[in-house]
Order: C-alpha cells, then sequence, then structure tokens
C-alpha cells in the first residue's frame, strides 16, 4: 500500500485483511500493510473506536478476528455495474458523486455496507471532493464494452457498426484481439475482414455488436498497447502524406505517432505517412511541427490547413 495512504485508508485495509482471514496475527498483519506491529495495532484500535467489534485471543495461536456484532449486508452488483465500477477505475469517472447514475449508485451500495461511522466519512469525502473533469475522456457504452471484451476472451468474431467522427457509418466483421484504453479513450484493436487488415477503433464509436460464429485466434506475439500505438494513424477515410523540410531525427520528437509513420527522403527531408477521419484536427498537429511542410496527399487536409492558416493570419492582424 501507498506510505501516503490515510490512517483511515489502513484501518479499512486492516479490516478487509482480518475478514479474509480470521485469527491473523498482529505480526502477519503488519507484514501485509508493510508497517511496523504498533501502527498495525493502532489501525485496529481505529476501527474499534468506529465501534467495529475486533475480537483479539491471545496465545500462540491467537490473532484478530471480526467479532459477532458485524454484520454487513451482501453486495448485489448488476454486470452493468460491475463493469461500469472497472471501467471508472481504469479511465478516471468524474461521475461518481452523482448518486443517480451508474457509478455513482453502485459507489452508494459500498458506502451503505459500510459500519456507519466510517460510512459518514466515506460519504462526507464523496459529498465534498469536487473532481475536474476530463472533458476529452469519451465513456462508451458499458453493454458495448462487454460484448467486445466477452468475445475478446471468447476469441469470437464479431460484426460491428460504427460511426466515424466526420458522420460515416459502415459495418465489419472483425476478429477483436483486446480492448485497450489509452489516455482516457477506449480502443477495440481487430482483424478486419474480408480486408485482413489490422484496425484500431473507437469504442464509443461502435453503435452495435453481433457476435459470429466463426473462432480466432489471436497473434502469439500480441502486445495490445505497443500495436494499438502504431495503428492509430492507419485506415481511416483520408490518407495523408506530407513532405517536412527538416531530418528526421529533427522530426521525430515532435510529430506524434498517432499521426503516421515517418520515413526519411534525404538528409533534410522527412515524409509523413498516416490517414485521418478529422483533417481539422490533424491540420492542427501538423503546424505545431517547427518546420515547413507541404502537403502532397488529401484534399481535405489541404483544406483544413487552409482554413486554419487563415484563421491563424486573422488572430495575428494579417487580414482584415
Amino acid at each position: 500500500m501507498s506510505p501516503e495512504a490515510s490512517p483511515t485508508a489502513r484501518a479499512l485495509l486492516s479490516l478487509e485483511l482480518v475478514q479474509a482471514s480470521p485469527g491473523i496475527s498482529a505480526a502477519l498483519l503488519a507484514d501485509k500493510l508493510g508497517v511496523s506491529e504498533r501502527a498495525a495495532r493502532r489501525y485496529v484500535a481505529i476501527l474499534r473506536e468506529a465501534g467495529i467489534p475486533i475480537e483479539s485471543v491471545r496465545g500462540p495461536y491467537g490473532g484478530y478476528r471480526v467479532g459477532r456484532g458485524l454484520r454487513l449486508p451482501p453486495l448485489m452488483f448488476s454486470s452493468t455495474e460491475a463493469l461500469g465500477l472497472v471501467m471508472a477505475v481504469l479511465d478516471g469517472h468524474h461521475d461518481a458523486g452523482d448518486p443517480t447514475g451508474l457509478v455513482g449508485g453502485a459507489i452508494g451500495k459500498i458506502v451503505r455496507a459500510l459500519p456507519e461511522p466510517v460510512a459518514a466519512q466515506a460519504e462526507a469525502v464523496r459529498r465534498t471532493t469536487a473532481a475536474a473533469p476530463d472533458r476529452s475522456a469519451a465513456r462508451p457504452d458499458p453493454g458495448t464494452t462487454t460484448a467486445l471484451v466477452q468475445a475478446c476472451s471468447d476469441q469470437r468474431r464479431v460484426r460491428i457498426g460504427y460511426r466515424s467522427e466526420a458522420g460515416s457509418e459502415w459495418a465489419t466483421d472483425a476478429d477483436p484481439w483486446a480492448v485497450v484504453v489509452r489516455h482516457g479513450r477506449w480502443y477495440l484493436l481487430c482483424r478486419t475482414h474480408p480486408r485482413d487488415a489490422v484496425r484500431a477503433y473507437r469504442v464509443d464509436r461502435v453503435t452495435g455488436v453481433e457476435v459470429l460464429d466463426q473462432t480466432f485466434s489471436p497473434p502469439a506475439d500480441l502486445e495490445p498497447v505497443a500495436m494499438l500505438e502504431s495503428h492509430l494513424a492507419v485506415g481511416w477515410e483520408y490518407d495523408v502524406e506530407v513532405l517536412i523540410e527538416a531530418p528526421m531525427d529533427a522530426v521525430a520528437p515532435c510529430v506524434r505517432r498517432a499521426l503516421g509513420v515517418l520515413e526519411p527522403i534525404d538528409p533534410r527531408t522527412t515524409r509523413l505517412v498516416g490517414s485521418t477521419s478529422n483533417p481539422a484536427w490533424y491540420a492542427e498537429q501538423l503546424a505545431a511541427i517547427p518546420a515547413s511542410y507541404r502537403i502532397r496527399e488529401s484534399p481535405e487536409l489541404r483544406e483544413a490547413a487552409r482554413v486554419l492558416g487563415e484563421r491563424l493570419l486573422a488572430a495575428a492582424g494579417g487580414t482584415s
């Protein structure tokens, strides 16, 4: 456990350890908490002060156990609530304070199962803590995510409906290899059919999932995170080719991998090859490169760059 953890957090972990191992000794409890025996006894004292009946038995076979006075009601989570809690932990969900929401309601069940003095502290933190929501995070539908994760586990092919950021819609068959969370966004890493191409799709843009009868075997050397990074710039609607007037070593630190692949043309020129479904966003990323460049491919990207350039000139007072 983190050395910065509060005494209350350590006391709650102590309760969990005592419940899981009735008769646990102070020495073993201290070892599992990563603290001294004196500190472990202090956490037990905190639990007792909160009204939790922790009994202790002396002797070589003695230890701590929860007394008969503690009765925690069973927690009954639906599959959607359970997945919602897991997703909340993975992507930093900021709706935990809303008791009417999926995650907030599930956390409410946990709080109600705690002893009253401990629950009061937990509820106070929940009520008074102000989260700073990540507005760029895109949280997919838990039902869609459940279906894709299960298909990955069962190695079953799926037919997915998809809507791109530009609004185009299509359906494709795919072998779902992995669901990967990256910077608050959820991606499905898969091989599509019949094109036999590796793709990374945003799960929040999946409009439907149908599990098919066909099975598949993922690559033996699959590294989902690394493969996702290398495929975020391919397979989108508009192909991109950009010539950058700078050596590749100078360009590489300034170009995100999601933009595409860099190739040296000569000692003073680098080519960027990728694709995008959002030309305006891509044009903004290119504008951050500290070198001159020329867009050779994608009329849509050239138009987006023109609009961005005019906006920047207007902001600088270059046009009326």
